[in-house]
């Protein structure tokens, strides 16, 4: 058995988890910080790295608790080093470096979205690679195929807002508040969902690109323009409206990667995974093309410290071995090293 304790803390979680052969999670705590930046309607890069700071100790020690391990079982410590925040990576890094060093145990870095991908393994522990996954949460919306462990083609991303950046900012012009994925997905419930139609997000010379930032600025567009004739606009028509659009074209974009790769297998990852219309619409079009759906728990589809683990393990059994020069990179790519 290969007993991993993972650090996550690329944005406003603070997690960490002991993970065993990558797809065992003996522990796996989370401290959010949503009540904290809800005040200012978003994630404050300078409070989060603070908040970090004072929980990271407490999270660990909590996870090792619940695991019923201490240090000395584990055989390796997994961090996330991008890409995210700055100032939040640091101290996940930092931690991961200090306990590594002290306990003479290997340090493996891991990449974040490398992560999110790898939550599938721990929710189906029969999925093994090839397969195609979008990954779509707050900072990132990657189509991405995984060719093996840790081999990744990116077929698209997005070249500006990701899809739930899209979802925070809508809701904050709506008036709804922050987080705004969870809050626009309630509201689009009692909403038409053909009601208002917005673009799609697409990149005009791109099959498989994404555009948020268009849709985005066309909400604020229809807002504004019915705010100056003076009519109300009814807000769960245009959560439900503005929903549909973004997984239309993740959906389209999805598919037809299915179509042109002859993929069996397709999952989703990430915290925009969690919208109950974005699994639907992916289960019954998956199912429609005798494709196998995966999609993690809610709770692996957050942030946490199992994904990383999971991930980490993998690279671990590869040889992945970081010295204590691994430093925080917010802008890390997938694939690199």
């Amino acid at each position: 058995m290969t007993k991993i304790l993972a650090i996550e803390s690329s944005c406003d979680e603070t997690a960490a988890a002991v993970v065993v052969d990558g797809r065992n999670v003996k522990s796996n705590v989370i401290s959010t910080q949503i009540p904290v930046h809800t005040l200012y309607g978003g994630v404050v890069p300078e409070i989060a790295s603070r908040k970090h700071i004072e929980r990271i100790n407490q999270v660990i020690t909590e996870a090792l608790s619940q695991a019923d391990e201490t240090l000395d079982d584990m055989d390796a410590i997994a961090v996330t080093y991008g890409p995210g925040l700055v100032g939040p990576l640091l101290v996940g890094v930092a931690e991961a470096k200090a306990i590594a060093y002290a306990k003479k145990l290997p340090l493996v870095g891991v990449h974040h979205i490398e992560g999110h991908i790898s939550a599938n393994y721990i929710e189906y522990p029969e999925l093994e690679p090839p397969f195609l996954c979008l990954v779509v949460s707050g900072g990132h919306t990657h189509l991405v195929r995984v060719a093996d462990y840790g081999k990744y083609e990116i077929l698209g991303r997005t070249v500006d807002d990701a899809a739930g950046e899209a979802f925070d900012k809508v809701a904050r012009a709506i008036g709804l508040g922050y987080p705004g994925g969870p809050k626009v997905e309630a509201a689009a419930k009692s909403g038409d969902p053909n009601a208002i139609p917005f673009p799609k997000g697409k990149v005009g010379d791109s099959e498989y690109d994404f555009s948020f930032s268009g849709l985005k600025s066309a909400v604020l567009n229809y807002l504004n323009k019915e705010k100056m004739a003076g009519h109300t606009v009814n807000e769960n028509d245009l959560a439900a409206s503005f929903q549909k659009s973004v997984v239309d074209v993740l959906l389209e974009h999805g598919m037809k990667g299915v179509e042109e790769y002859g993929a069996k297998r397709f999952a989703i990852a990430g915290g925009v995974a969690s919208n109950q219309a974005l699994r639907s619409a992916f289960e019954k079009a998956c199912h429609e093309r005798g494709v196998e759906f995966f999609c993690p728990s809610p709770i692996l589809c957050t942030d946490n410290a199992a994904m990383i683990g999971a991930a980490g393990y993998y690279e671990y059994m590869a040889g992945r071995r970081d010295g204590w020069d691994l430093n925080a990179i917010p802008g890390l790519k997938l694939g690199e090293r």
